[in-house]
């Protein structure tokens, strides 16, 4: 999957708050996660992931994230490619807190 096919997001484009059918997959790494976080994600560091992916509903509209967008879009692909329904935040938590998004 190119960039140009890997289902993305702007913060812009996301309501606010977010729907609660919605799970966001944070794949930053602890040190990161525990700086700042979306209220109500999952933490799956990227390196963990195919291990964890189990934890994962297909069908369960899954928005990931992480620092500036480059591993979460990594995630994304690899996800998609597994038949779930994502799409990666560009811009991941740089972009999120400049739109002055909360964070826990």
């Amino acid at each position: 999957m190119n960039d140009a096919d890997l289902p993305s997001v702007t913060v812009a484009d996301l309501p606010d708050p977010l729907p609660s059918d919605l799970l966001v997959v944070d794949v930053r790494e602890q040190h990161e996660w525990d700086a700042g976080h979306i209220d109500g994600a999952l933490h799956v560091p990227l390196g963990t992931l195919p291990e964890r992916v189990g934890e994962l509903d297909p069908q369960t509209r899954t928005l990931v994230v992480c620092h500036v967008g480059g591993r979460s879009a990594r995630a994304t692909a690899w996800l998609a490619a597994q038949g779930h329904d994502v799409v990666n935040l560009t811009g991941g938590m740089d972009a999120w807190e400049g739109a002055g998004r909360p964070t826990v």
